[in-house]
């Protein structure tokens, strides 16, 4: 039988931080004594109670997990955190249904950006920060799931990241938890000389505090309804667009970089594809933007710029309404939007989508199936970053991709059963499953937002981006009967 208490302590550590970041939105509320620092009060109090209980029922147990354990303790931990972060949004308007509080939160938490909420630029200080700081934890334990948890269940090809992580001959710091304070040492750090850029490029406080910490976790909850786009500012663009490279970049190279390894992060492939594709990217829409959208040079670089990697680090910020870009110049710009939608950023990073080194390793094994059909007797060997490709990353990574597109379908078929047009029902399930936040069309699109959306279609797409955060597998995986059994 299945030992559910190592679960269980887990999700109760983890419910007792997420009580511990209710107490900052609610420090910042009382300073503006704004009545709803009792809401953080009452929400930290439940879910700290929950955490505590879970870890006094539990803590006898050990903390060593089979790979059913650490597959099941993952989800509900994900499953779990969105329902209690959910609880301040319910407290602080009772208008609104828990549906859209917990769409609100699994969005936050997974750092999609996708919102049901309006009137941010009249909402209470505290109800600002906590949506930064549920994205800001959120792609905390995404980099420290991508390089601890993934590698060991080998999702999707991430046992390629175990060997450099933590195997003797590779080993970045003595052991896990050194290189884990490291990781939240330079995340924190990242965060802070973000906010002070923003504060110095003329943002409140507050803003630039929750454009900090919703830039490097790649998030893009922001403090207005008309996002970046609010503050009008050329400064501020160029801050956040370095942000979210940064934030889309393996943080274990940061780890390397400042322990003097400067090299590591020059030479890596998968840093060289990110950013070619994204400067690519960018030039193609900035050349349509200026030639058939009416733009001078510099502010097409710039809206093209901000736009393109927003999207493809899965970010979500918005400075212009790219969905009528596509009315202007037949279209172009939106495609190229839409299929970087999928791409992502790097594996380690707080980014989403299927990730970069997924298409290299697809790209090397259809260059060695091209080589085999000129020379069929030959032998040839697979690499990346210079090194051969271990035995079953390969299947594994091309299991990702079919998973991946099937999944988008059949949410997208289920979205067109709830009664969404079909811009909306793709868009909405493409960008839930990758994590980007927008999706296309005037409901959904960078205009818009979810609220007009059936419950059903708002628990269709939360549903999607936890699978998309877990990367397919690690979700799925639970509905296999064998996995039960035991």
């Amino acid at each position: 039988m299945l030992d559910h208490r190592p679960i269980l302590l887990v999700i109760g550590f983890l419910l007792s931080i997420l009580a511990l970041g209710m107490t900052v939105p609610a420090f910042v509320d009382y300073v503006h004594d704004n009545p709803d620092w009792m809401v953080f009060v009452i929400s930290g109090g439940l879910t700290l109670f929950i955490g505590v209980l879970l870890i006094l029922a539990n803590r006898a147990a050990q903390l060593r997990f089979s790979i059913r354990q650490a597959f099941l303790m993952t989800t509900l931990s994900w499953v779990l955190l969105p329902a209690f972060a959910a609880v301040p949004f319910l407290l602080a308007n009772p208008d609104t249904s828990y549906t859209d509080a917990y769409f609100e939160a699994m969005s936050g938490i997974t750092t999609t950006g996708s919102t049901v909420m309006t009137g941010l630029d009249l909402m209470p200080p505290g109800l600002l920060l906590w949506r930064g700081v549920l994205q800001w934890l959120g792609g905390l334990g995404i980099v420290i799931m991508a390089l601890t948890v993934l590698p060991m269940l080998r999702v999707g090809g991430m046992q390629m990241f175990k060997v450099e992580a933590f195997e003797t001959q590779e080993k970045v710091v003595p052991r896990a938890a050194s290189l884990a304070s490291w990781l939240v040492g330079i995340y924190i750090a990242l965060t802070l000389i973000w906010g002070l850029f923003l504060y110095w490029a003329g943002m409140a406080p507050l803003d630039a505090v929750v454009h900090a910490m919703t830039t490097i976790s790649t998030g893009g909850y922001s403090t207005k309804d008309a996002s970046v786009g609010h503050f009008r500012s050329a400064a501020v663009d160029w801050i956040i667009v370095g942000g979210m490279i940064v934030g889309a970049i393996p943080f274990l190279l940061f780890v390397k970089v400042v322990r003097g390894r400067i090299m590591s992060l020059l030479r890596d492939t998968q840093v060289h594809w990110f950013l070619g594709t994204l400067v690519a990217s960018v030039a193609v829409v900035a050349w349509w933007l200026w030639r058939d959208g009416g733009m001078d040079a510099l502010n097409a670089f710039r809206y093209a710029a901000f736009n393109t990697v927003s999207v493809m680090t899965g970010t979500g910020y918005a400075t212009a309404d790219y969905w009528q870009w596509g009315g202007v110049v037949g279209g172009a710009p939106v495609a190229v939007l839409f299929c970087l939608t999928f791409v992502g950023g790097c594996a380690g990073s707080t980014s989403c989508g299927i990730k970069v080194f997924r298409f290299q390793i697809l790209g090397a094994m259809a260059a060695i199936q091209l080589r085999r059909l000129l020379q069929p007797h030959g032998v040839f060997i697979p690499h990346y970053n210079k090194k051969p490709i271990q035995e079953g990353v390969a299947e594994a990574v091309m299991a990702f991709f079919f998973m991946y597109a099937l999944s988008v379908t059949f949410l997208a078929m289920l979205l067109g059963m709830t009664g969404l047009d079909y811009v909306t029902a793709v868009s909405g399930a493409a960008t839930a499953i990758s994590n980007v936040g927008p999706g296309l069309g005037d409901v959904i699109g960078p205009a818009g937002n979810f609220s007009t959306l059936p419950d059903s279609a708002k628990w269709l797409l939360s549903a999607g981006m936890l699978l998309g955060r877990l990367e397919l597998f690690t979700v799925l995986v639970l509905f296999v009967p064998r996995f039960w059994r035991d």
